[in-house]
């Protein structure tokens, strides 16, 4: 057996299975920011997160993890939501940390927001691309998910693939595989960068900005540092499907997200030649082969 299928066979069974408690926010996450600005309903299915020109609001999973699937639904700030940034990410700690971006970019009224996706490796990130919603995302909670596996990452909105993102260590792209991320989830203030580039500016006096989180479903290794490699898992009756540890699209699928990403996506990485002049970033070139 290589390394790399060692080190994924290891990484794979050094963790307990384990499905999130149907949303319950009690159970699964703990506010670490805000000062009281994140709030959970009394049976824990809805969290609230608030941003005044005082501070935002955020919280992040219990649990640590090692690849799986992450489902949330949200419902983002409505009306003129220009300069907040709504967040949905996986992430570990430290310089060289590794991160999956859900970034919800907020709009002047009457334009659309940016949902902006980036992956980090081993500290380097730059992996950008962006879309515009097909629907009104203020107006009804969507599902936003992201699967991470061995072998790829995919983010998908409402079920549709949106983006996928290889694990090509071959050709020495990093890929996040070594460091168990949490899941974080915030509202801040980014009028520095987020609508048009910065260009247009918060408006205070429209504080405070809501975003609502629902549904919360994790399907995934909790990681145990204390148990190193040994394993303990749900027993056989579980529900939980663990189809997310070789998942990949289909023809179907990989058309959907083709279609989606021909549509609606208004930035790509792979295709910004002036912020690459001597050449594109070399898994780029390898991005038809999902």
């Amino acid at each position: 057996m290589s390394s790399s299928r060692m080190l994924k066979f290891w990484v794979l069974i050094a963790c307990l299975i384990v499905e999130a408690s149907a949303g319950n926010f009690y159970n699964d996450v703990e506010t670490n920011f805000g000062n009281g600005r994140a709030k959970i309903d009394p049976r824990g299915q809805l969290l609230t997160l608030s941003l005044d020109n005082i501070s935002g609001s955020g919280f992040q999973s219990k649990n640590e993890y090692m690849f799986g699937r992450f489902d949330m639904q949200l419902k983002l700030v409505p009306g003129n939501s220009a300069g907040t940034v709504t967040t949905f990410y996986l992430s570990s700690q430290g310089d060289r940390h590794d991160e999956i971006d859900f970034e919800f970019l907020g709009n002047a009224s009457g334009q659309p927001y940016t949902i902006h996706t980036n992956v980090y490796a081993q500290g380097k990130g730059d992996r950008e691309q962006q879309f515009h919603p097909w629907f009104d995302p203020t107006a009804a909670f969507h599902t936003y998910s992201i699967v991470w596996n061995p072998d790829r990452i995919i983010f998908l909105v409402d079920n549709s693939p949106i983006r996928v993102f290889n694990n090509n260590e071959g050709i020495g792209i990093p890929f996040p595989n070594k460091q168990p991320m949490r899941v974080y989830c915030s509202l801040w203030d980014a009028d520095d960068w987020a609508t048009e580039g910065g260009q247009i500016k918060t408006d205070w006096k429209l504080a405070p900005f809501f975003a609502s989180y629902r549904n919360f479903n994790v399907d995934a290794c909790v990681w145990t540092s204390s148990a190193g490699s040994s394993c303990a898992s749900k027993s056989p009756d579980s529900i939980n499907t663990q189809a997310w540890r070789t998942q990949g699209l289909d023809a179907k699928e990989r058309n959907r997200m083709r279609w989606l990403q021909s549509k609606f996506m208004i930035y790509d990485y792979c295709k910004d030649f002036k912020r690459f002049p001597q050449a594109i970033p070399a898994e780029c070139k390898r991005s038809r082969h999902l």
